[in-house]
């Protein structure tokens, strides 16, 4: 298994059918709703990273998985304050899952980090919880030694577009199983 890297996601969401581009990733997401029979998830990531995000959504939505990205939800405040961190924890609990993007700028973000703290307790025990690395082209990745109690996503070193979620004790299972759950 290894870090998908920045270029790696890039060419994975060109790949993948009806890759639209960001303008269409937002508009579609304004008016984010969660189907009864469709996992959602909540993709904690620094807001830096907007074109790893369009591609990370890209990525799950072929995957049919509803995705929730907070700056694109109109009910949100448009300056961050405490309705937005009520707001954020709320969106954690009622999503299913809860996936960190977990870039170089998310892994040293305040608000990323606060989100992971805020999954925990919710998500961590019943394995809803993982953080999906990623690394700069150069194969980098900056991840924090409490990081390492979470579950990852990964790229199958011998399948092609295979992915699994790897568990701190090395078990793991596909990502569809593991968004099925």
């Amino acid at each position: 298994m290894s870090i998908i890297t920045r270029s790696q996601l890039a060419t994975i969401a060109q790949n993948k059918a009806g890759y639209k581009g960001l303008r269409d990733v937002v508009n579609e997401n304004r008016q984010f709703s969660r189907s009864s029979q469709t996992t959602s998830i909540f993709l904690s990531h620094a807001h830096t990273d907007k074109e790893m995000i369009e591609q990370a959504v890209t990525f799950f939505r072929t995957l049919g998985i509803a995705v929730y990205i907070d700056w694109m939800d109109h009910t949100m405040p448009e300056r961050p304050n405490g309705e937005t961190a009520s707001n954020i924890k709320s969106k954690i609990q009622l999503n299913d899952k809860f996936v960190l993007l977990a870039t170089n700028a998310a892994v040293a973000s305040k608000w990323c980090n606060w989100e992971v703290g805020i999954a925990d307790p919710y998500k961590s025990g019943s394995k809803k919880m993982a953080l999906f690395p990623l690394a700069d082209n150069s194969g980098t990745w900056n991840g924090n030694e409490y990081l390492q109690i979470y579950p990852r996503i990964e790229s199958s070193s011998y399948y092609a577009n295979s992915f699994s979620v790897i568990y701190p004790d090395g078990t793991s299972e596909s990502i569809e199983s593991w968004l099925r759950k």
